[in-house]
């Protein structure tokens, strides 16, 4: 079995607890998460399932969309509700004054990265030494935010609709709406809505992929793994020139200079994405088995 399956994380649960469940419903040993939920979270998870797990580093780089929910008058260690509120404010802001200071984190923008985060320092990850109580300086990172949307007010919450690119923390995204009004803010809230081109109307829960895996049916929610690369033009060998692909040979190709394609056997199996360099097709990634 080959190919993504969009899984719907419930809250509660690890990104690895759903590769856990994926290995058990597929029979694969070779399963990988697409870019990490918090256990807090919901929502898309891209599940790469046999060759497609070499893709899978291709669709943690991708952008992203998240509703989030954020509550505020209260700053936490973690910059989201698991943690422990370190200050506090009973001041009221106006919903204008929300939406305004929303707005003005939509561009290109630096984060500090939180300390309960996987980044790591000196080769050891951030929250390790969070959970020993050392906090330590981290260098801003810039993310863009594509739009940052205010679909609802109820003080002392709203919620937001974020579309960013890889690396934003949307936690941190809320914190700093929070200073920024000075009343300080938290996460209470996330689900993620897209990756890359991967919807939250194609996701599946965990039991409902449990139910087609019982009834035969896991198939059709597989996703090919050439629908990663749809925007690339195509390219079909004959047998031989599919032998020499398999076998790491450059082979000379009439086509355009520096454009990747996706190349098919004669059988119209996916194969690889190669690259034309010099007049001859170049391996990007393989996808064979």
């Amino acid at each position: 079995m080959n190919g993504i399956i969009i899984l719907d994380k419930p809250e509660g649960r690890t990104s690895h607890d759903m590769v856990y469940i994926m290995r058990k419903l597929t029979g694969e040993k070779k399963v990988g998460h697409t870019g990490t939920l918090d256990p807090m979270a919901s929502g898309v998870l891209p599940i790469c399932v046999g060759s497609a797990t070499k893709a899978a580093d291709m669709l943690t780089l991708s952008d992203k969309r998240y509703t989030a929910e954020i509550t505020f008058g209260a700053a936490t260690d973690t910059q989201d509700s698991t943690g422990t509120v370190i200050k506090e404010s009973r001041e009221r802001r106006t919903d204008d004054e929300i939406r305004a200071a929303v707005s003005e984190f939509v561009g290109d923008i630096e984060q500090i990265p939180p300390m309960y985060s996987a980044v790591k320092k000196n080769g050891r990850k951030l929250y390790e030494l969070a959970r020993q109580g050392i906090e330590t300086e981290r260098a801003p990172r810039r993310v863009t935010i594509y739009s940052a949307r205010v679909v609802k007010i109820d003080f002392p919450r709203a919620v937001i609709d974020v579309s960013c690119s890889k690396g934003a923390y949307i936690r941190t995204l809320c914190a700093d709406i929070g200073e920024r009004l000075g009343i300080f803010a938290h996460m209470s809230a996330l689900r993620r809505t897209k990756t890359g081109m991967f919807t939250i109307e194609e996701s599946r829960t965990p039991d409902e992929l449990r139910e087609m895996s019982e009834n035969g049916a896991l198939c059709d929610a597989l996703i090919p793994t050439d629908a990663l690369f749809s925007h690339l033009e195509e390219i079909h060998l004959n047998a031989k020139q599919s032998v020499s692909v398999t076998n790491g040979v450059r082979m000379t190709y009439r086509g355009e200079e520096n454009k990747s394609y996706r190349v098919y056997d004669g059988n119209g199996e996916f194969l690889c994405v190669s690259k034309i360099v010099d007049g001859r097709l170049m391996l990007v990634k393989s996808f064979w088995t």
